[in-house]
């Protein structure tokens, strides 16, 4: 806020007149007295402080507005990214999804059920993401991380994970058939009734996973597996998995 400080009264014109003795000099002398004037006239305007209050009042009032619409921006916000994801489904390509997914798993929005299938979504970030019965099948997730999400009854078959991150993953029901696991980090995950038939397993860490429920591992390659459980390579070897160092033909 400005303070404005009150002038002190003009001289007179011919108390300034006398101030100098060079005519050539008594125009600009005039135009700054005529603005001494002015200037002091309207030090004395109270019209002008009304006008700064309410000046300082507005700022207050557009303050208030702002964070009182704040909701109303999130849901645009949302609602945005919900068409970019939308208007993209079930098409090849980024179409901005990797973006408008992280952002509304930053907001907290539940993403149950959406569909990214033959999405491009390499290096994702969806930590705590709530994707039960999700459609992430031919998805191409490389180098992603979704830690502790929640893919319940999700489809990922033929979906690319190599190299992702998905630790105490929840998936329960989950279709990871055909699925590229490469390298990727399972440890602590649960995979109650999960189908990996086929799934390319080779170096994936599988520490402390929740296997003995796991429904179906057909075909599935557990080559270099890193820190199977007590039991899991001689289970998954038992109920079809198999061993092949390099790429099997169907992959």
């Amino acid at each position: 806020m400005t303070i404005r400080e009150k002038r002190k009264r003009p001289l007179s014109w011919n108390e300034q007149r006398a101030r100098t003795s060079h005519a050539a000099f008594i125009p600009l002398l005039a135009f700054d007295w005529l603005w001494e004037w002015v200037a002091y006239a309207l030090s004395h305007w109270s019209f002008l402080d009304v006008l700064e209050s309410l000046g300082t009042f507005s700022v207050l009032i557009a303050v208030i507005l702002y964070f009182r619409e704040a909701p109303d921006r999130i849901k645009q916000k949302h609602y945005q990214a919900w068409q970019v994801i939308n208007t993209a489904q079930g098409k090849g390509g980024g179409g901005g999804r990797t973006e408008a997914l992280q952002e509304l798993n930053r907001d907290g929005v539940a993403l149950i059920g959406v569909d990214l299938s033959h999405a491009f979504l390499q290096g994702v970030h969806l930590e705590k993401a709530k994707l039960s019965r999700a459609d992430f099948s031919a998805v191409d997730a490389r180098d992603s991380t979704l830690d502790g999400a929640d893919l319940n009854f999700a489809n990922l078959q033929s979906a690319n994970l190599r190299n992702s991150h998905m630790k105490h993953v929840s998936m329960q029901n989950v279709d990871l058939s055909d699925a590229d696991l490469n390298s990727v980090d399972l440890s602590g995950s649960d995979l109650l009734d999960a189908v990996l038939d086929r799934a390319d397993l080779r170096f994936a860490n599988v520490g402390d996973i929740d296997w003995k429920g796991i429904k179906s591992i057909k075909g599935a390659n557990v080559f270099g597996i890193k820190n199977a459980p007590a039991g899991f390579s001689v289970w998954a070897k038992d109920n079809g998995a198999v061993e092949i160092e390099n790429d099997a033909p169907d992959h």
